[in-house]
């Protein structure tokens, strides 16, 4: 039996060892992989009749008339990630920039028909845990904008408010709070069945959520350690690929649970002097801020303001990995207009 073929076209090398290494790694000799760097080489080549199980191309190779040829999966790498976008439904889109193996994990699961291997590619839920040293951040409006372009990334995402005082419903249609005693009573004495004993009160607007408590945990008689309880007990359920926790800003050990539970800790700064100093001082109280678990960002940025991130006067602790605009009309928007943003995609793909 022939060995699938897999051709790889894209001029950027740098860009290409690193998938071209994850495929020999996993299907060393059972599939024909082509590598394929050089422009006049792909039209010359795409000028005769050409049969491929899989075909990966660069947006600055690709041409309708690709599509001419026997190809049973194509996928499109592109540089911006747009929703909506198409061009021919016989072709996959994928964001370049993301991880290798989320790429290579999407190809492979997409392409499973042809690659004929006895694989399984499932990925555990993964908890992200969206935190800041003070307050004023737009964490909350930075975790609900990812929650959302995540899911239109075709990801199940359950969203959790891990606040004492919760105020996150104005970014909601259905602002009502959970009123069911029963659901109360669960909370009080959690169990490790939680997740399903209250799932039937989560509410769906773009990804799933828990909806607002009625009063502050102190006021319910509900311990902190409820958020982690909950938050296990849906990780283990496995409905869903993430699951992004929005934590208050208070440090203590419940806190520290939750950073270590945590696969993912976005930590979001702003570029003012008070939050850079306040994140510094985080960083120094947490183990293994260097590690990739780790991911911080710049929120609500001015570039005609004071960065105190760049300011000769502070000697950074941590390093920001993508700065997000800010949003002049941010009070009015809903969680698929923070989706729409392209430094909202750029953190969900940060994540991915």
């Amino acid at each position: 039996m022939a060995k699938p073929r897999i051709i790889i076209a894209d001029t950027d090398i740098n860009y290409i060892i690193p998938l071209q290494l994850k495929f020999v790694e996993d299907f060393f000799e059972l599939v024909d992989l082509e590598i394929i760097t050089d422009e006049d080489y792909f039209n010359e080549l795409f000028s005769t009749p050409q049969n491929a199980e899989i075909l990966i191309v660069s947006e600055e190779l690709y041409k309708q008339s690709v599509q001419r040829h026997n190809i049973s999966h194509t996928f499109l790498m592109t540089e911006q990630y747009e929703e909506d976008q198409t061009v021919d439904l016989r072709v996959n889109f994928i964001f370049k920039y993301t991880s290798i193996k989320e790429i290579f994990n999407e190809i492979t699961g997409k392409s499973a028909d042809v690659l004929n291997l006895k694989r399984e590619y499932k990925q555990e839920t993964e908890v992200v845990l969206f935190y800041s040293a003070s307050g004023g951040t737009g964490k909350t409006t930075l975790a609900m904008g990812v929650a959302a372009s995540l899911t239109k990334n075709y990801k199940r995402v359950l969203y959790v408010n891990a606040a004492r005082l919760q105020s996150f419903y104005h970014f909601l249609e259905n602002k009502a709070t959970i009123t069911e005693t029963e659901v109360y009573a669960k909370l009080t004495n959690p169990t490790e069945s939680i997740y399903h004993d209250i799932k039937h009160v989560l509410r769906k607007e773009i990804f799933n959520y828990l909806p607002p408590f009625k009063a502050a945990l102190m006021s319910l008689g509900l311990q902190y350690s409820v958020y982690e309880k909950f938050i296990l007990s849906a990780k283990k359920s496995g409905d869903y690929d993430f699951i992004v926790v929005d934590a208050d800003v208070t440090f203590d050990e419940e806190k520290a649970q939750l950073l270590n539970l945590a696969d993912k800790v976005v930590v979001v700064t702003k570029q003012s002097m008070a939050a850079v100093s306040s994140t510094n001082v985080l960083v120094s109280n947490i183990n293994g801020i260097s590690s990739d678990k780790y991911i911080f960002i710049c929120n609500d940025f001015d570039k005609q303001a004071d960065n105190a991130l760049i300011s000769p006067n502070i000697s950074l602790k941590f390093t920001i990995s993508d700065y997000v605009e800010h949003f002049r009309y941010f009070d009015s928007m809903k969680p698929d207009d923070l989706s729409k943003e392209g430094c909202i995609q750029r953190t969900a793909f940060l994540i991915i």
